[in-house]
Order: C-alpha cells, then sequence, then structure tokens
C-alpha cells in the first residue's frame, strides 16, 4: 500500500512589507532597495561590518571571518567596526537593529543586509556581487595601514593601555580614568582613521 504524502502549503509573503528571505532571494532578481534601509553613521554609501575579534563563541567568530573573507574576495572597500574593541560600536548596532545583536552584520549603503547566513546565501546565488557594485575597489597594491595593520584601533599612548593616569597637582598617587582612550585603553589609529 502506497502512503500519501501530505500536501504542504507555504505562505506567500507580501512583498511590498517583507524584506528578503533566503527562499525569495532564490528566484527574484535583487538590489539593494529590496533590503531595509538602516544607516549606521558615515555608511550612505559604503559598506560597514560589524564584527568581533573575540574568540569565546567559536560560531560567532568563525561566521565574522567567513563575511570578512567575503568581502575581502571582492576586494572592496569597506569599514569593519570591532564590537568588542570599541563599545561605541556595539551601541550604535544595537540602536540601529532596535536590541541586543550578534555579529556578525553587513550594512551596504544604508541597507541592511544580514547576519553571516544571508550573505553567504547570496554569494552561493552569485547575487553578492550585484549588492556590491558601484562600491569602491581596492588597487591591487593596496597595503595594510602602517600605524595599526587594519585594526583602526591603537594602544592610547597617554596612559599606555591601561586606562588610567596620575591626577595632576597632588602629591599623592591618584589615579584617575584617562580621558583619551575607550574602555580597552585604545583609541583610533591616527593615520587611517
Amino acid at each position: 500500500m502506497e502512503e500519501e504524502t501530505p500536501l504542504k502549503f507555504h505562505e506567500i509573503p507580501d512583498k511590498e512589507n517583507s524584506k528578503p528571505t533566503s527562499e525569495s532571494i532564490e528566484t527574484e532578481s535583487i538590489s539593494l532597495s529590496d533590503f531595509e534601509e538602516k544607516c549606521p553613521a558615515g555608511g550612505e554609501d559604503s559598506v560597514i561590518f560589524y564584527t568581533t575579534s573575540l574568540r569565546g563563541i567559536r560560531k560567532t567568530f568563525e561566521d565574522c571571518n567567513t563575511v570578512r573573507f567575503l568581502l575581502e574576495s571582492f576586494r572592496i572597500s569597506f569599514q569593519e567596526r570591532d564590537v568588542s574593541l570599541h563599545m561605541e560600536f556595539r551601541d550604535e548596532l544595537w540602536r540601529l537593529l532596535r536590541g541586543r545583536a550578534i555579529p556578525p552584520k553587513l550594512f551596504i549603503k544604508g541597507r541592511f543586509i544580514g547576519g553571516a547566513d544571508e550573505v553567504v546565501t547570496l554569494h552561493e546565488q552569485g547575487k553578492l556581487k550585484t549588492i556590491l557594485e558601484g562600491i569602491e575597489v581596492l588597487s591591487l597594491n593596496s597595503a595594510a595601514c602602517n600605524g595599526c595593520g587594519n585594526i583602526r584601533f591603537v594602544v592610547c599612548l597617554n596612559c599606555n593601555g591601561s586606562c588610567k593616569v596620575f591626577k595632576d597637582g597632588d602629591s599623592e598617587e591618584i589615579f584617575i580614568r584617562c580621558s583619551e582612550c575607550n574602555e580597552n585603553g585604545l583609541v583610533k589609529c591616527p593615520i587611517c582613521c
């Protein structure tokens, strides 16, 4: 006796009010206007990539490396904002996405593309290249920044990364919080930022 397979019903998304899913991406041509408009500071005409360099959660770290590898393979110019190096980047990402968000997250020309799964799906379908059209391409002899190695941060020279400095005018040894660096004792690279 043959078993009948039950019918499966799929909801048809409302094209005007939904962002692309991996299923809809497969069957349609795609443009940046198909993605939700969410523009990080300085991201109107550029690529902003929120990432983390912390290795505590392997999947998150590997996802960040995957997206970085894809962006680098297209040799495009992009701003990498490491939320583990600078709390302002984390807060900015959380404001943009209206809540806690785990990297990686990619924004292109003020549009939210998604995380690793969405970016990899777009790449596998050959659509990431289309979305990246018009982005500045790096020259073949582009080199890493001599100051920071493209990390965009260097150790604060005021406190040597300790986040503490002596309070002026006191004969006692009293430390205060360094006003020049972030929570990790880092400042933005003066050469490339």
